[in-house]
Order: C-alpha cells, then sequence, then structure tokens
C-alpha cells in the first residue's frame, strides 16, 4: 500500500514560521526566496506543499522567525 504523503497549506506554513497567513503566502509567492513548488493545487486554488521540502527550505533560511512548537 502506497504510503500517504504529508502536505501543508499556506496556513500549515504559517504556523510553522510563526507568522501571519499573509506573511506565509508572501513567502512561498516570491519568486526570489526560492521557495519549493506547491506539490499539487486542490480545488479553489489551494496550493499544498510536502512538508519535506518546506522544512528543508527552512532549514536553508535560518534567519527566519520560526514557531518553537509546530503542530506536525
Amino acid at each position: 500500500m502506497a504510503r500517504a504523503r504529508k502536505l501543508w497549506t499556506t496556513g500549515d506554513i504559517a504556523r510553522r514560521l510563526g507568522v501571519t497567513r499573509q506573511y506565509a503566502l508572501q513567502v512561498t509567492n516570491d519568486r526570489r526566496r526560492n521557495f519549493p513548488e506547491p506539490f499539487d493545487v486542490l480545488p479553489g486554488g489551494v496550493q499544498v506543499w510536502l512538508i519535506e521540502d518546506v522544512e528543508q527550505w527552512i532549514s536553508q533560511h535560518p534567519n527566519l522567525r520560526i514557531a518553537e512548537d509546530p503542530e506536525t
């Protein structure tokens, strides 16, 4: 059986970074930040990312404000 992929929305990314959803949306859409491409776009235009892709990006950007206790 295939393993389910763990995905985050912009809201999840905002909680992980400890920022507003609006700021997380800016981060994910800013090409200069080299944020990973969304894994998929759900109905209604909701973008989702693989958690491991986001965590890797965060580890490469240590100056970001990060939430201390992210919900995963």
